[in-house]
């Protein structure tokens, strides 16, 4: 029983890693742009299918078929933030009508439901074929490797005068327009960054899982704000910006753990839906508690301080 768990772990440490790519594109929209993006089931799935049809039809190479697949999750973030700003659409309808419209079009790229990619070259079978590890290994460096680089550029990025222009809009939208930013532009911007980042998730969970499936982003969303919320409980939120990052991708780690652990214990999988979301209520639901406790608790010495005066 103890072995399998472990085993388990290690697997859902290499997704929680492929997972946590997504997890930092959810993060600049919810934490840095202050906007509900539901783009994300559908940027996902586009990731997977568009990466997963150039290389089971045409034959791309890997590499450059989960960049091309990230490049269409950048154009399905702009169409989102192209509604919302310049149609005055609201940002979570926004969302949700590009999430429509990208199943059709995910059906379209497939030409059917789902897409077997067991017998095409990967960037995960070719790295076992080349390294001799095993694929949880394997999906373990790429995901952290991946991640480096990700974060990384992110921090660059987010501290140059673009960067700190759409973390203003996000912080304070009229008084970054009042100082002349296009914040129209910015969160155009944000979201086509963000959904860039979680195409390239879908890209490279598709090639690990070994298929392609217009479906495979349903609850994506809450995956993503999972990890989000377990790091920012573990982490605290008042951190380098850096550490924010790796907060998030150890909330997405964590997160999947957990999960591999209560499947190991015998948890329907039919369930997961559910547990996912009671998982994602608790976490929201604690920073409040905790800080409810806080200030009861400085009353109090408040309050004692004033009697003793």
């Amino acid at each position: 029983m103890i072995i399998s768990i472990l085993k388990a772990m290690q697997g859902a440490v290499g997704q929680g890693a492929l997972w946590g790519i997504m997890a930092l594109g959810i993060y600049i929209t919810y934490r840095i742009l202050d906007i509900a993006d539901l783009t994300v089931d559908g940027s996902f799935a586009l990731g997977g299918c568009t990466c997963g049809i150039l290389l089971a039809e045409i034959g791309l190479d890997p590499v450059a078929a989960t960049l091309i697949a990230s490049l269409a999750g950048v154009a399905a973030g702009a169409v989102t933030g192209i509604l919302h700003t310049q149609c005055r659409i609201p940002a979570i309808l926004a969302g949700i009508l590009t999430q429509l419209g990208l199943y059709s079009v995910n059906l379209r790229i497939l030409g059917k439901s789902n897409q077997p990619l067991l017998k095409v070259e990967t960037v995960f079978n070719g790295i076992v074929d080349a390294t001799g590890l095993e694929k949880a290994w394997v999906s373990i460096l790429v995901g952290v490797v991946v991640l480096i680089m990700l974060i990384a550029v992110l921090y660059w990025f987010f501290g140059t005068e673009m960067g700190s222009a759409i973390r203003a809009t996000g912080s304070n939208e009229n008084m970054a327009r009042s100082q002349g930013m296009n914040t129209n532009f910015y969160k155009i911007l944000g979201l086509a960054v963000s959904n860039g980042l979680v195409a390239l998730s879908g890209a490279l969970i598709s090639q690990h899982q070994g298929y392609a499936d217009v479906k495979q982003g349903i609850g994506a969303i809450v995956v993503g704000l999972a990890s989000i919320i377990i790091g920012e409980v573990l982490f605290g939120k008042r951190r380098n910006f850096a550490v924010k990052l790796s907060a998030v991708v150890l909330g997405s780690c964590i997160y999947r753990i957990i999960v591999a652990v209560v499947l190991q214990m015998g948890l329907n999988t039919d369930d997961m839906k559910l547990f996912t979301a009671a998982l994602v209520a608790v976490a929201l639901s604690v920073p409040t508690f905790l800080e409810k406790r806080r200030q009861a608790a400085s009353y109090s010495e408040s309050g004692e301080g004033g009697k003793t005066c």
